[in-house]
């Protein structure tokens, strides 16, 4: 039998403060509290939400305190997928971006906006599982897709019982999608695929992959492929800076097989492609405004807690002043993405200003989150202190949806009436 070593009389008779060592004043660093919501809205945007809208958001708030940041640092360090959050947001309903679906409540493009910033706001890996899922993968049904499809898939999707993807960008067409090189062979009983995707959310968990691909006709068409389909080859790409908590493939498609009942009727031109991309953009400049909000909230606890030179740092005026710059950046993303999303329910939002609320919402991000970086000194690059992973994770929302230099152009565009794409 193993014993524990005998206690000794003077151990058993001392105090905590007998035996405990005893540091000098300042060694010690306290805990810092930095995850709690302030809701900054300084121009009072959001206090017009109805609702049916704000309870969407405080779902999604509640999910992001009691499930997503408890767990997301392990799985951020780790290179690691909580694919468990992909059904746990589909019992929330909190998928489907605003897309309609039989069955399930209505959710308006404000709510959805709210959502995806909240989500952000917690983690943005776990906000792409809603662009992918929901955003792309499931909108590319319900928009494209037959009775039959919309039938089967969307409730599946919606609820997070099947994993979907969107394989879109290719390895040498990221900007240029639409010059996409992989390939649809007509064949007796549907069609065959051939040709590479790359940096494909989903598209190594197994579900159903939405494949983009020129036909025959040379028209880019949409096709449903189930990742157990014989020829579909996905490997998880690995050594990512950012988005780290969602996995991301390269896709081979070498033969792969597409029955007639998996092609979406509704997917006949690029232009059909492009209308599913313009419905996202939105969302990810909501999705900068969560992660903005993030840096904010935690520069403002971190200037509060942190002692410097006899006193918190929130009592520097070069502090305050850095605070009232983020905020008020804030605030300008903040109007600009309920403005735009009033004008999507309207249904007169136009690509150019959807692309200047992505482009806007991006650069301003990561001008916030380098500010919070920065103020919290060298505890600025500690996962536990979040501004780290937000930082890193608004570089890649910066590039996907279109780059800063494709909205540049298409902002551009529409002011001087001149393409300049090539």
């Amino acid at each position: 039998m193993v014993t524990s070593p005998a206690t000794t009389s003077s151990q058993q008779e001392g105090t905590a403060e007998d035996v405990a060592p005893v540091f000098p004043a300042g060694v010690t660093e306290p805990h810092y509290s930095l995850n709690d919501a302030l809701d900054p809205d300084p121009a009072g945007i959001f206090a017009s939400i109805n609702s049916e809208d704000r309870a969407y958001w405080k779902r999604a708030r509640s999910f992001v305190q009691g499930e997503v940041l408890p767990i997301i640092d392990g799985y951020w360090e780790r290179s690691d997928y909580p694919l468990h959050l992909i059904e746990r947001l589909g019992e929330l309903d909190l998928l489907r971006d605003g897309v309609d679906v039989d069955g399930f409540e209505p959710m308006s493009k404000m709510a959805a906006g709210l959502i995806t910033m909240e989500v952000s706001r917690g983690d943005g890996s776990v906000a792409t599982m809603i662009g992918v899922q929901g955003g792309l993968a499931l909108r590319s049904i319900a928009e494209c897709g037959s009775e039959e499809q919309k039938q089967h898939w969307l409730p599946l999707l919606a609820k997070g019982h099947t994993h979907a993807a969107f394989a879109l960008t290719e390895p040498t067409h990221g900007s240029d999608s639409v010059a996409l090189e992989t390939t649809a062979t007509t064949v007796e009983s549907g069609y065959v695929l051939n040709g590479e995707k790359k940096w494909i959310g989903n598209g190594s968990v197994g579900g159903v992959t939405v494949v983009w691909g020129r036909g025959e006709d040379e028209q880019v068409h949409g096709y449903l492929v189930p990742q157990e389909t014989p020829g579909y080859r996905a490997t998880t790409i690995t050594g990512k800076l950012a988005l780290r908590a969602i996995w991301q493939a390269h896709i081979r498609l070498d033969n792969v097989h597409v029955p007639l009942a998996n092609v979406l009727p509704g997917a006949r031109t690029f232009k059909d492609t492009a209308r599913v991309l313009l419905a996202t953009r939105l969302g990810v400049a909501w999705s900068a405004v969560g992660h903005a909000t993030a840096c904010y909230e935690t520069a403002v606890q971190y200037a509060k807690q942190r002692t410097q030179f006899g006193r918190p740092l929130a009592h520097s005026q070069i502090v305050q002043e850095r605070l009232a710059r983020m905020y008020t950046e804030l605030c300008t993303m903040q109007l600009l993405v309920v403005q735009m999303t009033r004008l999507e329910e309207a249904g007169s939002l136009t690509p150019e200003q959807a692309s200047i609320a992505k482009y806007t919402c991006t650069r301003t991000a990561r001008t916030i989150a380098a500010n919070a970086r920065d103020l919290l000194g060298g505890n600025g690059i500690l996962l536990a202190n979040r501004v780290a992973r937000h930082f890193a994770d608004i570089e890649a929302i910066h590039t996907y949806e279109g780059t800063e230099t494709m909205q540049a152009l298409i902002i551009g565009r529409s002011i001087t009436g001149v393409s300049a794409f090539a």
